[in-house]
């Protein structure tokens, strides 16, 4: 069964730290690109980020750019969003989505351009 399952989710203080993680299953992980969305209450959904499938190239939003870091391990079928420095504009809920074959760069922020996703998970930052 293919899944994608997000996690580390929670409620943190400003200028804090989390480690997102999107364990995968039921697919030859290696083979596809992988990212991160997020979608606050009222909005539209936000590309956060998104991974090669090699680890190679890395894509960011404007708006998390040097504050949170795309990595993953094939090995154990996961990708980690760590996220720092996070503000009020952060809470959102975040979901991993698995790239489609046909999956076009210029199109990284579209939710079409990805066929899977997993169910999210809550970050929340509040003092």
């Amino acid at each position: 069964q293919l899944q994608l399952v997000e996690s580390g989710g929670g409620l943190v203080q400003p200028g804090g730290s989390l480690r997102l993680s999107c364990t995968t299953s039921g697919f030859p992980m290696h083979y596809y690109g992988i990212a991160w969305f997020r979608q606050a209450p009222g909005k539209e959904p936000e590309g956060v980020s998104w991974i090669e499938s090699s680890s190679a190239t890395t894509i960011y939003a404007d708006s998390v750019k040097g504050r949170f870091t795309i990595s993953r391990d094939n090995a154990k079928r996961t990708v980690y969003l760590q996220m720092n420095s996070l503000t009020p504009e952060d809470t959102a809920n975040y979901y991993c989505a698995r790239g489609r074959a046909a999956w076009r760069r210029e199109r990284w922020t579209l939710m079409s351009e990805y066929d899977y996703w997993g169910q999210g998970t809550q970050v929340t930052v509040s003092s």
